[in-house]
């Protein structure tokens, strides 16, 4: 017996043909002496039937769940009255010659035969999914979710593949450089107290491969950030990765717009829209409070900065901006309260308020609050108006996080994908801790070319050519064009407190590189856990991961990370020293 075809490829027009299924028992019924047998494989399920009749009764008799078997049998329709429409093979089923047990199972730490059958499955806490990632791979989410994955790859491999660009596998172990996260450092055995470093992202591997004339370049690269984790990060995550040669940032935008069209033609049958929208930095931190902005949802912010300008509210009067934000409902003290905290969160002093019904204003600081503003904020009954004033970006980011948190509450979140492209980045940002200017998104990001004159005098003003990615209110790629040219990559070095010295210890290779002559070139990373976990309708990336970290950090299933012997420390030079 070897098997004829998978579980989930049986229809109609196999009707009386023998076939050969192997697999997992789903479920296992005894129903008026016939045994029926749910057959499962990564296709789907197969209704198996065992009469009391068949050589195999006995055999079938002691299956239990998650059992592995092979079965022979004939196929028939079922009566009319028995399909099943929630199932691609509920029309037919396999009427049992054979039966051979390959592997008994224990009983598995909890269901998984719920998704297979169309239905919904049972909740269970992710601590426990993880720790038996093996049996959670076999529910049906997750098969979706990591076929998805491929299919996502796949169309990226096409589709750049037509576009001329060749893929091309950058080193796993290199030189640490900084580049905004801690490295994970790996000792070299024969070269003690030397260490190589994980790469972040390829980088400056992808910047030489453009001066060493590859022109078009990608990759789904392997990257390593030794960072705090969220729902949308990991310690080892993957990125699709490109570079272009001689293109500008409009170049770049509207190939991966192709791309986007492409991966979501191919893998969901849907049409989208070109061009995409683009914001500034600046139009999307003061509309919306975030450079990633969700536009699933209106509900923007809106400057009131002047209308309070030597006002009456002292709170106000003098603040560098003060923003409002206008919720289509009346929202209880509770909720308000909850709202606060979480604008605090983001470095908001408070979270002021008035209603606005029986055509006025109340409560909170409605005495406050000039006349005009109703005109302004084209306010109508049964609205709540909330404010945050201070420094501009702690008031807008601080409003822009309670923004969010009602578009959810109010269920005011459109389903669909929208995408949008965030330009005009600052090229630096001060850094107050250590009292010097930092980038924005790495260090060999081009300067707007415009803005190049303020370098020196006004390093604030300086945009870069930088661009975002966002997908419903995440990040999902970033990009920029890079410097190409040494003279300018030592420039900004200087500006960044980098010294001569240093420049040339840390990066002096592809100061080197550049001096060989370097095309004008660009590239962007898209965060490939993240953008599946949005086609998959996902909120945690661990969800399209096969054996992902958990919230700590850790692999469950494997107990890593954990400790190794004294005999591979001694042979890289280490020994661990107890935690003061």
């Amino acid at each position: 017996m070897r098997r004829t075809l998978y579980c989930g490829h049986l229809r109609k027009e196999h009707a009386n043909q023998t076939v050969v299924l192997e697999g997992w028992v789903n479920r296992r019924r005894d129903l008026g002496g016939l045994i029926f047998i749910d057959l499962r494989d990564r296709e789907g399920l197969a209704q198996v039937v065992v009469s009391p009749e068949a050589s195999c009764f006995a055999e079938a008799d002691r299956l239990r769940s998650e059992w592995v078997i092979r079965v022979e049998g004939k196929v028939q329709l079922r009566p009319a009255d028995q399909v099943n429409p929630r199932l691609a093979t509920g029309a037919v089923e396999v009427i049992a010659e054979r039966l051979e047990v390959l592997a008994e199972a224990k009983t598995p730490p909890f269901p998984i035969d719920a998704g297979w059958r169309g239905e919904e499955d049972q909740h269970v806490g992710e601590e426990v999914r993880l720790k038996n990632r093996v049996v959670d791979l076999r529910r049906k989410r997750l098969h979706d979710n990591l076929r998805l994955r491929h299919q996502v790859v796949a169309a990226i491999y096409s589709f750049l593949d037509g576009e001329g660009f060749i893929s091309v596998e950058t080193p796993y172990l290199t030189r640490s450089t900084p580049e905004g996260a801690r490295d994970f450092l790996v000792p070299s055995r024969l070269e003690p107290g030397h260490f190589y470093a994980l790469p972040q992202s390829p980088q400056l591997f992808k910047q030489m491969l453009m001066v060493a004339g590859y022109d078009r370049y990608f990759q789904i690269a392997r990257c390593f950030r030794d960072e705090d984790l969220r729902a949308d990060r990991q310690p080892d995550f993957t990125q699709l990765d490109m570079e272009m040669s001689f293109v500008t940032q409009d170049d770049i935008i509207a190939l991966n717009e192709r791309l986007a069209a492409h991966i979501l033609r191919e893998t969901k049958g849907l049409e989208l829209t070109l061009p995409f929208p683009r914001l500034s930095y600046a139009e999307a931190m003061n509309r919306f409070g975030s450079d990633k902005p969700d536009l699933r949802f209106g509900l923007e912010l809106q400057d009131v900065t002047e209308v309070f300008r030597g006002g009456e509210f002292r709170a106000f009067a003098a603040a560098e901006t003060v923003k409002a934000l206008v919720a289509p409902s009346l929202l209880s003290r509770r909720e308000i309260e909850e709202l606060e905290a979480i604008a605090k969160s983001k470095g908001a002093a408070g979270l002021a308020w008035a209603r606005y019904e029986n055509a006025g204003l109340s409560g909170g600081i409605a005495k406050f609050i000039p006349a005009d503003l109703r005109q302004k904020l084209s306010l109508n009954e049964g609205q709540t108006l909330l404010f945050v004033a201070g420094p501009w970006r702690k008031t807008v980011e601080s409003l822009g996080a309670v923004r969010l948190e009602l578009g959810k509450r109010l269920g005011l979140i459109e389903p669909g994908y929208r995408f949008l492209w965030v330009v005009d980045f600052p090229l630096l940002e001060w850094d107050e801790e250590a009292s010097r200017w930092t980038y924005m998104h790495h260090p060999f990001t081009s300067p707007n070319l415009d803005d190049l004159h303020l370098l020196d005098t006004d390093p604030q003003k300086v945009r870069a050519y930088a661009y975002d990615f966002v997908l419903n209110g995440s990040e999902i790629g970033g990009g920029s064009i890079r410097i190409h040219r040494r003279d300018l990559q030592e420039r900004m070095f200087a500006l960044l407190g980098i010294s001569p010295a240093e420049a040339q210890q840390k990066f002096g290779f592809l100061l080197e590189a550049l001096s060989y002559g370097a095309p004008p070139h660009g590239g962007i990373a898209w965060g490939l856990d993240r953008f599946v976990a949005h086609l998959a309708g996902e909120e945690s990336i661990r969800e399209v991961i096969a054996f992902p970290k958990n919230k700590e950090g850790k692999e469950t299933l494997t107990g890593a990370p954990a400790p190794v012997d004294e005999a591979q420390l001694a042979a890289v030079g280490l020994a661990i020293r107890s935690k003061v």
